[in-house]
């Protein structure tokens, strides 16, 4: 009788603790969140870092920020060569030696360190599963604005009599022979093999930026291929084959969420920018040192992220063309004040003088009626003396003859290169 009630104590323990650990899992499960839908509570932006690599150097490096209300985004190109003291290697260097040396988790707390802003999640990637993804996905499709046909290495040049190329939408017959890149222009579909190549040609004609923005279209190329082929991209059948080609800090059973979110980005709205400053060797290596010791790149994400969330939304939507005249006798004001602009993404398209006369004010002239974008301008310099007018095309005049002009910045004396000072 005693074993018998003794038998009976230890069940009821045993029930009591099968119990709390049912209770202790159900808690866990319970209180467990998806850090994707956590990062995305309460209208905040998704910020990933985007980097594609090739034999352990990245090869593109990109901070993609998206705001889900409204699909837009900005992507933000990081060189490899932007130098800076990198707190973990101890020294001044590229900023691409970090990941070659210590990975790409201490690659994005550099990366965080130099724009200023946390970026939870990171997407990784080399070539070979770059070009896997396109195979996977039918294909990516980019626009290729002129043919290209280089032949290296000592003989680089456009291929002759096909700027009348017809434009093609369908897969492209791309192709790599010894010496030599082929890729019609027009929009085109690459496959895996092509887009290889789309990425790493490189053509001495090339302006500022093309190869780099060669590089952002692939990327956005892709996450729009996973939107068009949502269907079977997201499938349980296909998934996890592209799931295998992309490495990330995102737990598995987040990574659907984080690439269905990203597919969704807005692309045509979508205005590439990219660290801007001076060049300058050190130990025998070309640097790009961000400007104001990367105080401007950090204001130029603020604005940039700020306006994503914002009800205006025009201040994005396009590339604006800004003239940019010197109202002052201080030299080489309008230029150095275009490099500005352009690192806030905008197009000026003159600089130049703004006449005889000094100008005590600095003044912002909107030519096409959007207060809005106006005051966005204005923000960069702190300007707040804003202009309406409207200039035909058969105007003439000191400035603003042309017709593409968007705005008219006329620096005055109270601007003291940076600011104006009220």
């Amino acid at each position: 009788m005693r074993s018998f009630r003794l038998d009976r104590s230890i069940l009821f323990l045993v029930a009591i603790l099968v119990i709390l650990v049912v209770l202790a899992l159900f808690m866990f499960f319970a209180m467990r969140t998806n850090p994707v839908s956590e990062s995305l509570s309460g209208d905040k932006l998704l910020k990933v870092l985007v980097v594609l690599e090739d034999k352990g150097k990245p090869v593109s490096t990109n901070i993609i920020a998206y705001y889900p209300g409204s699909k837009r985004a900005a992507m933000f190109d990081i060189p490899g060569e932007t130098g800076l003291i990198l707190k973990s290697l101890g020294r001044v260097d590229r900023i691409d030696a970090v990941y070659k040396e210590k990975g790409i988790q201490a690659y994005k707390e550099e990366i965080e360190n130099l724009t200023g802003i946390s970026v939870p999640f990171y997407l990784n990637f080399n070539l070979d599963q770059f070009a896997r993804l396109a195979d996977l996905l039918s294909g990516f499709g980019v626009f290729i604005p002129t043919p290209v046909d280089i032949k290296a290495p000592s003989a680089n040049q456009n291929a002759s009599g096909t700027e009348n190329a017809a434009k093609r939408t369908e897969a492209v017959d791309a192709q790599m022979v010894p010496g030599r890149v082929l890729l019609p222009s027009g929009a085109v579909t690459l496959d895996g093999d092509k887009i290889r190549l789309y990425v790493t040609y490189a053509d001495p004609l090339d302006q500022e930026g093309e190869r780099s923005g060669r590089k952002q279209k692939a990327i956005l190329a892709f996450f729009r291929a996973l939107n068009d082929n949502s269907g079977s991209a997201f499938s349980g059948a296909l998934f996890p084959a592209v799931k295998s080609c992309l490495k990330s800090n995102a737990p598995d059973s987040s990574m659907k969420d984080l690439l269905t979110e990203l597919s969704k980005i807005d692309v045509e709205r979508l205005v590439p920018q990219k660290v801007t400053g001076s060049q300058r060797e050190v130990d025998g290596k070309m640097l790009l040192f961000p400007f104001e010791d990367g105080g401007l790149l950090k204001a130029v994400i603020r604005q940039t992220l700020a306006g994503l969330a914002s009800e205006d939304s025009t201040a994005q939507e396009r590339i604006y063309a800004i003239e940019i005249l010197n109202g002052t006798k201080s030299q080489g004001l309008a230029r150095s004040t275009s490099e500005l602009y352009q690192s806030f993404g905008y197009d000026v398209i003159r600089v130049g003088n703004a006449g005889d006369v000094e100008y005590e004010a600095t003044e912002i002239i909107d030519r096409i009626g959007n207060a809005g974008v106006a005051a966005t301008i204005g923000q960069v310099i702190q300007c707040s003396n804003i202009q309406a007018t409207n200039v035909a095309p058969e105007d003439t005049g000191d400035y603003g003859t042309e017709a593409s002009v968007d705005f008219t910045i006329i620096l005055g004396k109270d601007f003291n290169g940076r600011y104006v000072i009220r």
